[in-house]
């Protein structure tokens, strides 16, 4: 009887302090779909505040490096609770924070084992208390084939402290990565998250659910799924990462994965049953447009020819006649680059907030150092080569192509601007009526790979120098 109203008085506590949240931003690039980026953008890139975000050392394959701020994708959540705005945001510095949206203090920071990269989704669970999904590295500590790797864990939202944490073990794939950089898409009760040993997994989050193991509280595994073929292995080098994070469209879940194959997944037979091979890296999510296609990027390695933007029908066949069209990017021509060329982050659309006599258009930063703005919907009369130089695709019409450093950032369409960051800074464009995009102003706040959020008038964005920052009109 005394546990019983124990828990009762732990649930109504938890439902009087969160009854008034509202979720702003909950997932990686806003929703299910991966296309809504905020609202309310500003006219200008004046310097609200920012917040130190701190440095960590992490391990790149035997060598030890140490990490500022923030990286890929790194997109802060927003929650209003009780009118007041806060933010949910992992750092390199090994620390997922709540932070205040108006001035940027910590209100409290959970600390992880390794670098988060990724981005938090959030999730309310049957007792009703809002849980942050949250994955980083491996451990600092931990080779990856050790039997102690927790990179996924649940978060309280109010108070910072953990419910559980899911393991992964590196030994039942191919893959050489133990990390976690994905946001998982929630869909009711049930979790799918790619690892990046090359698996996409399904599990239930409930903590009450969990089973205790040793130390910790983990969720039972429902399902897994290999996301590359045998033959994939020598290909890529055992380079089966999937970094990319689930999108939706009906009873299908699409999944980009670094062994060159978009999976769709069948949420009603639980198998994957289409598959679209390129054969390329591919680290971006695939965004999902108005008339129900996907655009996937490509990044220019193992291929051939140039990487690029793929879209796709999958409402047809997983072959060439899916393709609705393929724009190819450049390549970095600098000695030593870290990318080749193509396309790392996620393309996006103007699909939810465009003024309705402008053109639908998709957006991509890319390892050529340009904004390439395209009219996602209308073909051009030009025919190209696909990335394994097999196949000749249309193109789609190019509204612009702006330069703004090379990048690995995902740009975002709010209203009538586009936001675009890059190793050199952050540009802010405006996009008339009829879709000519121009440059509004740029502003140099150091190396950054995070993607951003935007939200009245204020954009809040990360950066590889060791701050978050909170740009936008004064």
């Amino acid at each position: 009887m005394k546990k019983t109203f124990i828990l009762l008085l732990i649930f109504l506590s938890l439902l009087f302090a969160q009854k008034d949240l509202r979720l702003i931003n909950s997932t990686y690039l806003g929703n299910e779909k991966r296309n809504y980026y905020g609202k309310n953008a500003p006219d200008s890139l004046n310097l609200i505040w920012k917040s130190y975000l701190g440095e960590a050392i992490t391990r790149v394959g035997q060598k030890e490096r140490v990490w500022k701020g923030s990286g890929w994708t790194g997109q802060p959540l927003m929650v209003e609770e009780s009118a007041k705005r806060y933010l949910i945001h992992g750092s390199l510095s090994h620390y997922l924070r709540k932070i205040d949206a108006e001035n940027g203090e910590i209100i409290w920071e959970h600390k992880f084992d390794d670098a988060i990269k990724g981005t938090p989704a959030l999730w309310q669970s049957p007792q009703g208390e809002w849980l942050i999904l949250q994955g980083s590295r491996r451990g600092v500590k931990n080779s990856t084939w050790s039997s102690k790797i927790y990179p996924f864990r649940a978060i309280s939202y109010q108070e910072g402290e953990e419910r559980w944490r899911y393991r992964v073990k590196r030994g039942s794939t191919s893959s050489y990565s133990a990390d976690v950089d994905a946001t998982p898409l929630i869909i009711k009760d049930t979790v799918y998250l790619p690892l990046e040993i090359g698996e996409l997994v399904v599990f239930d989050p409930d903590p009450e659910k969990a089973e205790i193991h040793g130390d910790y509280a983990i969720p039972k595994t429902l399902e897994k799924h290999k996301l590359y073929h045998s033959d994939d292995k020598i290909k890529h080098g055992y380079n089966l990462v999937t970094e990319s994070s689930p999108s939706r469209i009906g009873d299908h879940i699409y999944i980009s994965s670094g062994s060159g194959h978009v999976y769709g997944y069948n949420l009603k037979t639980r198998e994957i049953d289409w598959d679209f091979f390129t054969g390329a890296d591919m680290d971006g999510s695939a965004t999902v447009t108005y008339d129900n296609c996907i655009l996937v990027t490509v990044e220019k390695e193992y291929i051939d020819g140039e990487g690029g933007v793929f879209k796709l029908d999958p409402s047809k066949p997983a072959d060439s006649s899916c393709v609705v069209w393929y724009y190819p990017t450049g390549n970095d021509e600098r000695e030593g680059a870290t990318w080749e060329g193509g396309v790392i982050g996620t393309a996006s659309v103007n699909d939810l907030t465009k003024d309705p006599e402008a053109p639908y258009l998709a957006a991509v930063s890319a390892i050529d150092g340009y904004l390439h703005v395209l009219i996602h919907d209308k073909l051009d009369t030009i025919i190209t080569y696909g990335p394994n130089l097999k196949h000749r695709y249309p193109q789609p019409k190019r509204k612009a192509k702006h330069w703004i450093s090379q990048s690995i950032s995902t740009p975002i369409f709010v209203d009538d601007k586009i936001v675009a960051a890059s190793y050199s800074g952050v540009s802010l464009f405006k996009v008339s009526k009829s879709g000519r995009v121009s440059k509004i102003q740029r502003r140099y706040i150091g190396g950054v790979e995070s993607t951003p959020f935007v939200y009245n008038r204020r954009i809040y964005i990360g950066s590889r120098d060791g701050y978050l920052y909170c740009l936008g009109d004064e």
